[in-house]
């Protein structure tokens, strides 16, 4: 394999890439409602040469290109998260913009980027024949990533059937190798009280003043230290063999979290002594959590005990409907992984890389300090497809995709055109990489 070809295809796409890119930025694409970019990302890629396109009853798109027996994936979720305050844009978010060397745009490096060096690593296979009859490649746009991470490959995976060997997610690693990530869930605590006139408050049984309790208990589970004086341990102590078999890969991933997002309440007025309060936790997971142990924990706390059956601790569930009408409930819990530093995937995409690039992160001039601060494999703070993908179907996952994590879900996103072409080229050299090594 001659990486010297591959990174010069890379480089010749260039203005495609962008073009692509901007058009698909063009287009308003939220969670549930991604529909036209589905069409124009099925469009790209029959014009490039797919062997086959395919839009499935959930509205993700399946291109596939090779006949080899080896089904070697590439995820890139192309949902978006909405503006936000308008008044913190200084371009307009959907026209975006374009310099010699960035793009930007709603969805550029979360993640839309990620898809349009996918469609172009597989062409770079089809134009330089590196595809054999030892793999075939699946370029995935997926949807309802944004809402529910995982969720579209659930469906992928038990209802259409695809099951590849391993999967790249193309979510933006900042020019580096990510193996892993924080699980998380979404949990909800349901507090009952008595409502009575707001004139004499001791006739009624106030669930604000209860869930107030509740709340600085799951304050400290996140904010205490593990010294055995505390008698809410906090979840630092997952760092800690003695706490967790899996603390190494605890230490890896960093620490889990839990934080009140959303508070609600209920009472007949505000002359009145409220009658329910709930709230919704964020709960980060890593290694060694479940979401049996973090439902236990919360239901451990003092607070929560002392309440008793007035207190309902649950997970919530996912069911809006997909752009295409599909309803496809799931919990909302969206497991840990971590792939070994040692898997033959890790290595392979490690070897693509080194091939290309060299042992450091490269990019833009803006970044290079501090992406080459880090090491060149490393993890995801934030949730990505691979929580379904190897967190609940076992299916190896390794990260690499153009963008930076602190773009995704900001004002004025931006990605550049360089990690577009790295990331296509490093796409094109893997599957050869690994394939003979098999």
């Amino acid at each position: 394999m001659d990486f010297s070809e591959i990174k010069k295809a890379a480089k010749g796409y260039e203005q495609q890439m962008t073009k692509f890119l901007r058009d698909l930025i063009a287009l308003p694409g939220e969670s549930a409602e991604e529909e036209a970019v589905v069409k124009r990302i099925a469009k790209e890629m029959e014009a490039v040469g797919f062997d086959k396109v395919e839009i499935d009853g959930m509205g993700n798109v399946l291109g596939y290109m090779g006949t080899g027996k080896t089904l070697v994936g590439y995820d890139a979720h192309i949902d978006t998260v909405g503006l936000g305050e308008m008044s913190n844009w200084k371009f307009d978010p959907y026209e975006g913009y374009e310099t010699d060397e960035e793009i930007g745009g709603r969805g550029a490096s979360d993640q839309l980027g990620g898809i349009v060096s996918a469609v172009y690593g597989a062409k770079i296979m089809k134009d330089l024949n590196l595809l054999s009859d030892q793999y075939t490649v699946l370029v995935a746009g997926t949807v309802q990533e944004e809402d529910c991470d995982g969720l579209c490959w659930q469906y992928i995976i038990n209802e259409d059937k695809v099951a590849p060997e391993f999967v790249v997610s193309t979510e933006p690693t900042d020019g580096g190798i990510y193996r892993g990530q924080r699980g998380r869930m979404e949990i909800r605590v349901d507090v009952q009280g008595v409502s009575c006139h707001g004139s004499a408050p001791e006739r009624g049984d106030n669930a604000i003043y209860k869930m107030a309790d509740i709340l600085q208990d799951i304050r400290a589970l996140n904010e205490n230290d593990a010294s055995e004086s505390n008698e809410i341990k906090g979840l630092v102590k997952m760092l800690d063999k003695k706490y967790n078999p899996k603390w190494e890969e605890a230490n890896f991933l960093g620490r889990g979290t839990v934080t009140t997002s959303e508070i609600f309440f209920t009472s007949p007025s505000r002359c009145a002594v409220a009658d329910s309060c709930s709230v919704s936790l964020d709960r980060r997971m890593t290694a060694g959590e479940t979401w049996e142990s973090c439902l236990d924990e919360i239901r451990a706390l003092p607070n929560v005990k002392k309440y008793g059956k007035d207190v309902t601790v649950s997970m919530y569930e996912y069911d809006r409907p997909s752009y295409t009408g599909c309803v496809y409930p799931i919990e909302s819990y969206f497991p840990t992984w971590v792939i070994p530093e040692d898997h033959k995937v890790t290595k392979s995409l490690e070897a693509a890389y080194k091939g290309l690039y060299g042992d450091k992160r490269i990019g833009p001039a803006e970044t290079l300090e501090m992406r080459q601060a880090r090491p060149l494999t490393d993890k995801w703070t934030f949730s990505t497809n691979g929580v379904s993908i190897m967190g609940r179907n076992g299916i190896p996952v390794i990260g690499f995709g153009p963008g930076a994590e602190a773009q995704a879900h900001a004002p004025n996103e931006k990605t550049w055109k360089a990690d577009l072409v790295v990331c296509a080229a490093v796409y094109a050299a893997l599957p050869t990489i690994y394939t003979e090594n098999k």
